[in-house]
């Protein structure tokens, strides 16, 4: 655990009694601050007092006497209106922060000379996909790489810093309006699509929460952007203008004049004096579609500008074994390849499975969001049949109609994936794929996208398993015959 020494001698408030709210006010105790910890939830409140946090009611607390709140990322303190516990600091004067601030003042608090490397990592969709790959690079360099924030370990359960340790940050557009002092070495701007407006108010303001992540930065850190979409490109002219660090473009689809780039699978860098290749992604476990070509573009682009050696950093994105629910590959069935990607919780997620496989039986459904899978029509062409779950199956049936898809509401997933692999068996197209990427929330039917995508997983492992057996009993009888 980091612990916050910089908060030694002040009254802390912290609410959100979750895993990084008990982390928080534990690391915040260690250090010397007296906190006064709550949370709506009961069981919360008793889970924290077990584990040692000092819990008090902070409905009857003197605010005038509280110098900071710590408020759960999960709790608005503006929109769509303010959470109790935040009204209160707000009329009180009182700062709201969240975890992240606190590490960051940690670093901050330390002699140069003393302080880890930090690469953070934020964008509507891929930061968890490059966060864990930047962490696997690092660590297969030999390197003490600490991955958390939004992913994984809160930031302040991570071990302690030393000058030579690596924070990789995966940032939430949530924890970045409530950090201030936060100063990346490498900070990662990966895309920006309309998503959580409910929060920020409008789309202005979640991308001014995002490009927070770029605030404090000076001219030896480096700024990495993703200009495959416009926002991107319009962040990264802003900072090219201001000249006050080193700013390198990305890109997973087309070549660039400065930065880092892939084409057709082929990886280039164009951060030194020459251009060079560094790897083939068509050789990486893991790194299939342009989505994560960008997301591999700006990984090199992080560890490189941090000083890591090319060859080092080639070896380790060839070698990374993805993450569960993001494309994750089950197996195969004969010649039809199961693949998880139960975080595609929008269509912009989505977008990029469908971009990335040809002859797609595709699971899509549950909770739609706004504009359901209109903006999805360019990839249909890579739909064999749809299987539609869940609340979204009627609407999506009806564009996927308009737009002369076959498609099935299958209702479940269990008969999805069932129709779905009886016809891609039954397909004569190359290579077939059964994807479940749902373009949707889960809550309707699964608790979220973990349990919809460990269910996918033990359904398709049940039937690879069903069809090596059937097809081990079928060789034993041709051999006995």
């Amino acid at each position: 655990m980091i612990v916050a020494g910089t908060f030694k001698g002040k009254t802390i408030a912290v609410f959100g009694l979750g895993r990084s709210g008990i982390t928080a006010a534990l690391s915040l105790q260690e250090g010397g601050a007296n906190v006064l910890a709550w949370d709506d939830n009961e069981n919360s409140c008793q889970a924290a007092k077990k584990a040692g946090v000092n819990v008090k009611d902070l409905a009857k607390a003197d605010w005038g006497a509280i110098d900071e709140l710590v408020l759960s990322p999960g709790v608005p303190h503006k929109f769509p209106k303010p959470h109790w516990s935040a009204q209160k600091a707000i009329e009180a004067n009182v700062p709201i922060i969240c975890d992240i601030e606190i590490f960051a003042r940690e670093v901050a608090a330390r002699a140069p000379e003393r302080r880890p490397t930090v690469i953070a990592i934020t964008g509507t969709n891929g930061k968890s996909t490059t966060t864990s790959l930047i962490g696997h690079v690092l660590n297969a360099a030999g390197r003490d790489a600490q991955v958390g924030g939004n992913i994984g370990r809160g930031v302040l359960d991570l071990d302690d810093m030393h000058s030579n340790a690596y924070y990789v940050l995966e940032l939430s557009s949530y924890q970045l309006e409530r950090t201030f002092s936060l100063k990346a070495n490498a900070a990662i701007f990966l895309n920006l699509t309309s998503d959580h407006i409910e929060r920020h108010g409008d789309m202005a303001g979640y991308e001014k929460a995002k490009c927070r992540i770029f605030n404090n930065q000076t001219k030896g850190d480096a700024a990495i952007i993703g200009v495959d979409h416009p926002k991107g490109k319009a962040a990264c002219s802003r900072l090219l203008a201001k000249n006050n660090r080193r700013v390198l473009p990305i890109s997973g689809r087309r070549s660039l004049g400065r930065g880092v780039c892939v084409v057709k699978g082929k990886l280039y860098s164009l951060m030194e004096k020459k251009c060079n290749m560094v790897a083939d992604l068509g050789m990486a476990l893991a790194l299939d579609g342009e989505h994560n070509w960008q997301n591999a573009a700006a990984a090199f682009a992080a560890v490189r500008a941090v000083g890591l050696p090319e060859a080092a950093i080639s070896k380790g994105l060839l070698s990374f074994p993805g993450l569960e629910h993001r494309l994750e590959t089950i197996g195969l069935a004969g010649h039809v390849r199961y693949i998880n990607d139960s975080k595609a919780t929008n269509a912009e997620a989505a977008a990029q499975a469908l971009k990335a496989y040809d002859n797609i039986f595709w699971i899509a459904g549950g909770q739609a969001k706004e504009g359901g899978i209109d903006s999805l029509a360019p990839h249909f062409g890579n739909i064999s049949k749809a299987y539609l779950i869940g609340e979204a199956g009627p609407r999506f049936y009806k564009t996927l109609h308009t737009s002369k898809v076959e498609a099935k509401i299958s209702g479940t997933l269990n008969m999805a994936i069932l129709c779905a692999t009886r016809d891609a068996l039954a397909s004569k197209a190359p290579n077939p794929v059964v994807l479940l990427s749902p373009a949707c929330a889960s809550f309707d039917q699964f608790e979220n996208f973990e349990v919809r995508g460990d269910a996918f997983r033990k359904l398709s492992q049940g039937i690879i398993d069903l069809y090596r057996r059937e097809e081990n009993n079928a060789s034993i009888a041709k051999g006995a015959a």
